[in-house]
C-alpha cells in the first residue's frame, strides 16, 4: 500500500502494515500464492472486466473476458473466492467450458479449445455474488459500501494482500500480469459515475444507467485494477515530463472541489522529484490520475486511492516525528511513489514486498531531499527508525502467499538509506534507481533480481547486508572499546561473514566479526558513527 504505513504507537488506528492478511490453509495458501501446475503453462494477455454493482444489496455481478496465451495446458485455475461464484464460463465461439470448483479455486477444462490459435485464446466468465466487505479497508481489504458527505451512494473496493479474487475470477498471481493491459467497464445507476484506472475511452447511457469504459495498455497488477463509484466531478492538469506531456486527472467530491485544486498541487512537484530520481512516470500513455476514496489510500496504478482528507502528513501527523513530514501530502508522496516501485517494478512473490514498500518508504526522504535539501531528508530518514519493530523478518516464506515484518517499510527504507551511505555516491546511486526501473520496466522481479543489480552497479558485494537486514531481525552492533591508544572494533550481532565499511569520527573503517585495532589520537575516549548508518554501536568499556 500501501497506505501502509502506520504509527506503530496509535492505537486508534489498525496496523496498516498487516492488512488484509488472511489465514488460509496450508493447501489454499500454496494453490494462491504459487505458481502451481494449473497457472504456469498459460500466459494472461489481457482482461476485459465489466462489473455492476448493487449499493442496496452489497451485491456485485458481472463478467471478466480473459485473453491468454496457451502453453500445452488441457486445464487451468482460476480464482475467485466465495461467496463470490462463477455462474458459467464460454469461449470465443460460445461453447461452454465446465470446470470443477474446489474452494476458492476453479479448474477450467479448456480442451474445448484445443483447435483453436493458442496464442490468442479467450473466455468470457460470468459472476455474482455479495463480495467480502472490508470493515476497515484497506487495512482489512474488500468492498466498501458507504456513503458520501451529501448521503451519495460511494462504491470501491481494495484488496492488495487478500488479492484481486475477492470480487473477480482471474490468475490471482502476483508472477503474471496481463501483458497488454486491460479494459474496466463500469456500470452505475443514472446519478452516479464510475471512475476506472488509465484513460476513459468511451461512455454511453442505456435506460437509467450509465456505463463507463476504460482502458490501461499497459501490464497492471491485479489489485491494482479498481472501480471508484460516486458523485463525482473532475479538473484536469498536464505535466511536461521527461518523455512528453503527461495527462493529469483528478476526480473528486463536489463538495471537496476547492480543496483539491489547491492540495493536488502538489503532484507535479511529486513528478518532477520523482522523475529525477527514478526516470519517467511509467505510464505516459495511461496518464496518471488521483480520485478521491472512501478509505485512506492505495498505489492503484494510474487511479491512486486519495482519501487523506486533503492535508499535510499521514492524517495530519508525521510518521517520523520530526515535523517534516507534514510540509508534504503523505498520500499523494507515498502512494505515487508506488507508481515505480510495486506498479512498474512489481514482486513476482508477495513474499518480496520489501520491493515495492522500502523503496516507497524511501521515496518520501528523496522527495524532501529534492526540495528541502540532505540534512532535512537525513534527519526524516533516521526518524522512521523509532516505527522499527524487528519481530520477524522483512523478506517471508515463498510460495504461500504471506508477507514479511511491517518492517518492510521503514527498516527497508533505513537500508537503502545505509546501502547508498555504502556507495558514497550521489550520482552513481541516483543511475542505480533510474537503472533498475528502466531494466526492470514493466516486470515483475524477484528479490535476487534487485540484489544482484544493486551490486553490480554499485560495484561492492552487498549480498551480506541484505541478508543481514531482510532476513533477519538482528541490527549490526559495532562494538568497539579503547585502550592505550588503540581503538579495537569489530562486528556483533550480524550474519556470519558480514562486513560493512562505515564512516566514523576517525574516518572510514571497515569492521568484520573478529576483532580489529586502529591507532588513534590520545584525546580520543569515544567513537562516533556516522547516524545515517542503520547499525548500534556498543562500547564494551561501559
Amino acid at each position: 500500500m500501501k497506505i501502509k504505513l502506520n504509527y506503530l504507537i496509535l492505537i486508534l488506528l489498525p496496523a496498516i502494515f498487516v492488512a488484509q492478511d488472511k489465514y488460509y490453509s496450508n493447501l489454499e495458501d500454496s494453490l494462491l500464492g504459487s505458481n502451481t501446475e494449473y497457472r504456469k503453462k498459460w500466459d494472461v494477455k489481457h482482461y476485459d472486466l465489466i462489473i455492476e454493482p448493487d449499493f442496496k444489496n452489497k451485491y456485485i455481478k458481472g463478467s471478466n473476458t480473459i485473453k491468454f496465451q496457451n502453453k500445452g495446458s488441457k486445464i487451468i485455475q482460476i480464482d475467485l473466492k466465495e461467496p463470490m461464484k462463477i455462474d458459467s464460463i464460454f469461449s470465443v465461439k460460445n461453447r461452454v467450458v465446465t470446470f470443477n470448483k474446489q474452494g476458492n479455486f476453479y479448474y477450467l477444462d479448456i480442451s474445448v479449445l484445443n483447435n483453436e490459435d493458442n496464442i490468442n485464446n479467450e473466455l468470457t466468465i460470468y459472476f455474482s455474488g455479495k463480495p467480502i466487505i472490508a470493515k476497515n479497508a484497506p487495512w482489512d481489504g474488500g468492498w466498501i459500501f458507504t456513503k458520501d458527505r451529501s448521503g451519495k451512494d460511494w462504491m470501491s473496493v481494495a484488496c492488495e494482500g487478500i488479492g484481486a479474487s475477492i470480487w473477480y475470477p482471474c490468475k490471482d498471481y502476483l508472477g503474471d500480469e496481463p501483458d497488454e493491459g486491460m479494459t474496466l467497464t463500469i456500470i452505475t445507476d443514472d446519478d452516479l459515475k464510475g471512475i476506472g484506472n488509465g484513460k476513459l475511452i468511451k461512455y454511453w447511457k442505456e435506460l437509467d444507467k450509465n456505463y463507463f469504459k476504460w482502458q490501461v495498455i499497459n501490464p497492471i497488477n491485479n489489485y491494482n485494477i479498481v472501480p471508484y463509484i460516486g458523485e463525482y466531478v473532475n479538473f484536469s492538469d498536464e505535466y511536461k515530463g521527461e518523455k512528453g506531456i503527461l495527462e493529469l486527472s483528478y476526480w473528486v467530491k463536489p463538495y471537496n472541489l476547492n480543496k483539491a485544486k489547491q492540495q493536488f498541487i502538489q503532484v507535479k512537484k511529486m513528478l518532477e522529484a520523482f522523475e529525477y530520481w527514478f526516470g519517467p512516470y511509467p505510464f505516459y500513455e495511461d496518464g496518471y490520475k488521483l480520485v478521491e476514496s472512501p478509505y485512506l489510500g492505495m498505489e492503484h496504478q494510474s487511479a491512486i486511492a486519495y482519501g487523506n482528507r486533503y492535508r499535510n502528513g499521514y492524517l495530519g501527523e508525521d510518521r517520523s516525528g520530526t515535523g517534516i513530514g507534514l510540509k508534504w501530502d503523505f498520500i499523494i508522496i507515498h502512494e505515487s511513489g508506488h507508481e515505480w516501485f510495486g506498479n512498474n517494478i512489481s514482486n513476482a512473490d508477495i513474499a518480496d514486498m520489501w520491493i515495492h514498500e522500502a523503496f516507497t518508504t524511501y521515496s518520501e526522504t528523496l522527495f524532501i531531499e529534492y526540495y528541502f535539501g540532505k540534512q532535512m531528508a537525513n534527519k526524516y530518514i533516521i526518524g522512521q527508525r523509532k516505527n522499527v519493530i524487528n519481530d520477524i523478518p522483512i523478506i517471508a516464506t515463498y510460495q504461500i502467499h504471506k508477507k514479511g515484518s511491517q518492517d518492510m517499510y521503514d527498516k527497508g527504507a533505513n537500508m537503502i538509506h545505509t546501502l547508498r551511505q555504502i556507495i558514497d555516491n550521489d550520482q552513481l546511486f541516483r543511475d542505480i534507481m533510474r537503472g533498475l526501473n528502466k531494466e526492470y520496466y514493466h516486470q515483475t522481479v524477484t528479490t535476487k533480481q534487485i540484489e544482484d543489480y544493486i551490486s553490480r552497479k554499485a560495484g561492492i558485494d552487498f549480498s551480506k547486508i541484505f541478508d543481514q537486514y531482510l532476513r533477519t531481525i538482528k541490527i549490526p552492533e559495532l562494538s568497539y572499546y579503547i585502550k592505550d591508544n588503540l581503538l579495537y572494533y569489530k562486528w556483533s550481532n550480524v550474519v556470519q561473514d558480514f562486513s560493512m565499511e562505515i564512516n566514523t569520527s576517525i574516518g572510514k573503517i571497515k569492521p568484520s566479526e573478529n576483532w580489529k585495532s586502529k591507532k588513534i589520537n590520545v584525546d580520543n575516549k569515544y567513537l562516533y558513527v556516522d547516524e545515517n548508518y542503520y547499525v548500534k554501536v556498543v562500547n564494551t568499556n561501559n
